[in-house]
Protein backbone atom coordinates (compact mmCIF):
# COMPACT_ATOMS: atom_id res chain seq x y z
CA UNK A 1 0.00 0.00 0.00
CA UNK A 2 1.59 3.14 -1.03
CA UNK A 3 1.73 6.14 1.04
CA UNK A 4 -0.68 8.29 -0.35
CA UNK A 5 -3.02 5.58 -0.11
CA UNK A 6 -2.58 5.13 3.90
CA UNK A 7 -2.60 8.86 4.45
CA UNK A 8 -6.04 9.17 2.20
CA UNK A 9 -7.15 6.54 4.55
CA UNK A 10 -6.33 7.84 7.64
CA UNK A 11 -7.79 11.04 6.97
CA UNK A 12 -10.59 9.74 5.73
CA UNK A 13 -11.10 7.99 9.39
CA UNK A 14 -9.78 11.30 11.33
CA UNK A 15 -13.22 12.94 9.12
CA UNK A 16 -15.57 10.21 10.11
CA UNK A 17 -18.21 10.88 12.36
CA UNK A 18 -19.33 7.75 14.54
CA UNK A 19 -22.85 7.19 14.61
CA UNK A 20 -24.31 7.12 18.92
CA UNK A 21 -26.61 4.62 19.79
CA UNK A 22 -30.06 5.80 20.48
CA UNK A 23 -30.94 5.82 24.06
CA UNK A 24 -33.87 4.17 25.46
CA UNK A 25 -37.17 5.57 25.64
CA UNK A 26 -37.05 5.30 29.45
CA UNK A 27 -33.68 6.38 30.03
CA UNK A 28 -34.33 9.64 28.14
CA UNK A 29 -37.28 10.33 30.66
CA UNK A 30 -35.45 9.76 33.26
CA UNK A 31 -33.08 12.50 32.11
CA UNK A 32 -35.71 14.70 31.54
CA UNK A 33 -36.91 14.35 34.83
CA UNK A 34 -33.67 15.18 36.58
CA UNK A 35 -33.15 18.64 38.53
CA UNK A 36 -30.52 20.69 39.89
CA UNK A 37 -29.22 18.90 43.15
CA UNK A 38 -29.97 21.53 45.65
CA UNK A 39 -26.47 22.32 47.71
CA UNK A 40 -26.39 22.53 51.47
CA UNK A 41 -26.38 26.23 52.94
CA UNK A 42 -25.23 25.41 56.53
CA UNK A 43 -25.36 28.80 58.21
CA UNK A 44 -29.24 29.01 57.09
CA UNK A 45 -29.59 25.60 58.43
CA UNK A 46 -27.57 26.21 61.38
CA UNK A 47 -29.99 29.44 61.94
CA UNK A 48 -33.11 27.36 61.56
CA UNK A 49 -32.36 24.50 63.58
CA UNK A 50 -31.37 27.19 66.80
CA UNK A 51 -34.50 28.73 66.29
CA UNK A 52 -36.97 25.76 65.64
CA UNK A 53 -35.57 24.43 69.02
CA UNK A 54 -35.80 27.11 71.02
CA UNK A 55 -38.86 27.42 70.20
CA UNK A 56 -40.26 23.50 70.91
CA UNK A 57 -38.20 24.46 74.42
CA UNK A 58 -40.54 27.48 74.73
CA UNK A 59 -43.64 25.46 74.32
CA UNK A 60 -42.38 22.82 77.00
CA UNK A 61 -41.89 25.31 79.34
CA UNK A 62 -45.17 26.90 79.36
CA UNK A 63 -46.55 23.04 78.89
CA UNK A 64 -44.55 21.35 81.61
CA UNK A 65 -44.23 24.88 83.62
CA UNK A 66 -40.85 26.72 85.03
CA UNK A 67 -39.85 24.92 88.12
CA UNK A 68 -41.20 26.28 91.53
CA UNK A 69 -38.05 27.45 93.21
CA UNK A 70 -36.75 29.31 90.34
CA UNK A 71 -36.93 33.15 91.90
CA UNK A 72 -35.58 32.15 95.39
CA UNK A 73 -32.36 30.21 93.45
CA UNK A 74 -28.97 31.87 93.24
CA UNK A 75 -29.41 34.03 90.43
CA UNK A 76 -25.27 34.21 89.29
CA UNK A 77 -25.37 30.09 89.42
CA UNK A 78 -29.09 29.96 87.31
CA UNK A 79 -27.96 32.33 84.94
CA UNK A 80 -24.38 30.83 84.58
CA UNK A 81 -25.02 27.34 84.65
CA UNK A 82 -28.26 27.92 82.18
CA UNK A 83 -25.80 29.73 79.66
CA UNK A 84 -23.88 26.44 79.88
CA UNK A 85 -26.24 24.35 78.35
CA UNK A 86 -27.27 26.63 76.00
CA UNK A 87 -23.78 27.50 74.73
CA UNK A 88 -23.01 23.56 75.21
CA UNK A 89 -26.13 23.27 72.40
CA UNK A 90 -25.17 26.01 70.02
CA UNK A 91 -21.79 25.41 69.69
CA UNK A 92 -21.64 21.55 69.10
CA UNK A 93 -24.71 21.92 66.72
CA UNK A 94 -21.90 24.44 64.79
CA UNK A 95 -19.79 21.57 64.51
CA UNK A 96 -21.82 19.04 63.77
CA UNK A 97 -23.55 21.58 60.41
CA UNK A 98 -21.27 24.26 59.69
CA UNK A 99 -18.39 22.98 57.66
CA UNK A 100 -14.51 24.94 58.55
CA UNK A 101 -13.40 27.50 55.70
CA UNK A 102 -12.74 25.82 52.37
CA UNK A 103 -14.43 22.03 53.71
CA UNK A 104 -17.39 20.69 52.72
CA UNK A 105 -17.76 18.05 55.12
CA UNK A 106 -18.63 18.70 59.05
CA UNK A 107 -16.25 19.17 61.60
CA UNK A 108 -17.31 15.52 62.65
CA UNK A 109 -14.04 15.10 64.80
CA UNK A 110 -14.84 18.51 66.94
CA UNK A 111 -18.06 17.51 67.12
CA UNK A 112 -17.14 14.40 68.27
CA UNK A 113 -14.76 15.62 71.25
CA UNK A 114 -17.57 18.12 72.04
CA UNK A 115 -20.00 15.15 72.50
CA UNK A 116 -16.91 13.40 75.06
CA UNK A 117 -16.03 17.15 77.12
CA UNK A 118 -19.91 17.86 77.72
CA UNK A 119 -21.00 14.39 78.66
CA UNK A 120 -18.71 14.24 81.10
CA UNK A 121 -18.57 18.28 82.08
CA UNK A 122 -22.26 18.42 83.14
CA UNK A 123 -22.30 15.48 84.98
CA UNK A 124 -19.55 16.79 86.88
CA UNK A 125 -20.90 20.07 87.31
CA UNK A 126 -23.99 18.52 88.48
CA UNK A 127 -22.20 16.50 90.70
CA UNK A 128 -19.96 19.64 92.23
CA UNK A 129 -22.06 22.37 91.93
CA UNK A 130 -25.87 22.08 92.61
CA UNK A 131 -27.50 24.87 94.40
CA UNK A 132 -30.93 24.74 96.11
CA UNK A 133 -33.42 27.33 97.57
CA UNK A 134 -33.79 26.20 101.62
CA UNK A 135 -37.39 25.52 101.93
CA UNK A 136 -38.48 25.58 98.32
CA UNK A 137 -36.06 23.73 96.39
CA UNK A 138 -36.96 19.69 96.64
CA UNK A 139 -34.44 17.61 98.74
CA UNK A 140 -35.40 13.92 98.35
CA UNK A 141 -31.46 12.56 99.91
CA UNK A 142 -30.98 10.40 97.48
CA UNK A 143 -28.75 7.52 96.66
CA UNK A 144 -26.53 6.10 94.05
CA UNK A 145 -29.13 2.87 94.17
CA UNK A 146 -32.31 5.48 94.29
CA UNK A 147 -31.53 8.37 91.60
CA UNK A 148 -32.17 6.28 88.51
CA UNK A 149 -35.51 4.88 89.81
CA UNK A 150 -36.56 8.68 90.51
CA UNK A 151 -35.02 10.58 87.75
CA UNK A 152 -37.06 8.41 84.85
CA UNK A 153 -39.37 11.31 84.21
CA UNK A 154 -36.59 13.51 84.10
CA UNK A 155 -34.74 11.38 82.19
CA UNK A 156 -37.89 11.36 79.53
CA UNK A 157 -38.56 14.66 79.36
CA UNK A 158 -35.03 15.35 78.81
CA UNK A 159 -34.67 12.80 75.62
CA UNK A 160 -38.10 14.09 74.21
CA UNK A 161 -36.74 17.33 74.41
CA UNK A 162 -33.61 16.19 72.71
CA UNK A 163 -35.33 14.51 69.84
CA UNK A 164 -36.57 17.66 67.60
CA UNK A 165 -33.23 19.00 67.41
CA UNK A 166 -31.32 15.79 66.81
CA UNK A 167 -33.84 14.59 64.19
CA UNK A 168 -33.53 18.30 62.59
CA UNK A 169 -29.86 18.20 61.81
CA UNK A 170 -30.29 14.01 60.86
CA UNK A 171 -32.37 15.62 57.68
CA UNK A 172 -29.72 18.58 57.28
CA UNK A 173 -26.85 15.98 56.98
CA UNK A 174 -27.87 13.60 54.45
CA UNK A 175 -25.92 12.94 52.22
CA UNK A 176 -22.87 14.72 54.11
CA UNK A 177 -21.23 12.28 56.08
CA UNK A 178 -19.33 9.93 54.22
CA UNK A 179 -16.79 9.75 57.06
CA UNK A 180 -16.94 9.90 61.25
CA UNK A 181 -20.77 9.69 60.92
CA UNK A 182 -20.53 8.49 64.16
CA UNK A 183 -18.99 10.91 65.72
CA UNK A 184 -20.98 13.59 64.19
CA UNK A 185 -24.44 11.56 65.07
CA UNK A 186 -22.86 11.64 68.54
CA UNK A 187 -22.13 15.25 68.72
CA UNK A 188 -25.66 16.17 67.45
CA UNK A 189 -26.92 13.73 70.12
CA UNK A 190 -25.18 15.26 72.70
CA UNK A 191 -25.63 18.49 71.17
CA UNK A 192 -29.80 17.98 71.63
CA UNK A 193 -29.00 16.61 74.92
CA UNK A 194 -27.99 19.58 76.36
CA UNK A 195 -31.02 21.43 74.99
CA UNK A 196 -32.72 18.81 77.22
CA UNK A 197 -30.29 19.53 79.94
CA UNK A 198 -31.73 23.63 79.93
CA UNK A 199 -35.40 22.02 80.20
CA UNK A 200 -34.51 20.63 83.05
CA UNK A 201 -32.53 23.08 84.58
CA UNK A 202 -35.33 25.31 84.14
CA UNK A 203 -38.55 22.72 84.84
CA UNK A 204 -37.40 20.26 87.50
CA UNK A 205 -36.96 21.59 91.19
CA UNK A 206 -35.40 18.46 92.77
CA UNK A 207 -31.64 19.55 93.62
CA UNK A 208 -30.06 16.56 95.12
CA UNK A 209 -26.75 16.73 93.31
CA UNK A 210 -26.70 13.18 92.69
CA UNK A 211 -29.85 13.40 90.82
CA UNK A 212 -28.77 16.79 88.59
CA UNK A 213 -25.38 15.35 87.97
CA UNK A 214 -26.26 11.95 86.73
CA UNK A 215 -29.83 12.47 85.81
CA UNK A 216 -30.05 15.81 84.26
CA UNK A 217 -25.87 15.74 83.02
CA UNK A 218 -26.55 11.49 81.62
CA UNK A 219 -29.56 13.06 79.59
CA UNK A 220 -26.55 14.30 77.37
CA UNK A 221 -24.66 10.90 77.81
CA UNK A 222 -28.14 8.78 76.42
CA UNK A 223 -28.47 11.40 74.03
CA UNK A 224 -25.01 11.27 72.90
CA UNK A 225 -25.04 7.12 72.24
CA UNK A 226 -28.50 7.46 70.65
CA UNK A 227 -27.31 9.58 68.20
CA UNK A 228 -24.52 8.02 67.64
CA UNK A 229 -26.17 4.91 66.86
CA UNK A 230 -29.36 6.40 64.68
CA UNK A 231 -28.33 9.64 63.07
CA UNK A 232 -25.67 7.41 60.50
CA UNK A 233 -28.46 5.64 59.52
CA UNK A 234 -30.91 8.77 59.06
CA UNK A 235 -28.32 10.91 57.68
CA UNK A 236 -27.74 7.95 55.14
CA UNK A 237 -29.62 9.37 51.40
Amino acid sequence: MSEERIEHSLRALAGAQPALPAFPAELEAELDDLQPVQTRRPRRQFATLMAVSLAYLTLLLVVGKLRPDLAALPRLWLVSIGLAWLLGFGLITWLALVPGAGEVMPRWRYAGLGAILSAIGFVAAGLLFDRHAPGQSVVLGLTLRTAFSAGTGCMLWGTITALVPAALAALMLRGSLPVGARWAGAGVGAAAGCLGGLLLHLHCPVADAIHVGLVHGGVVVVSAVLGALAIPAAARV
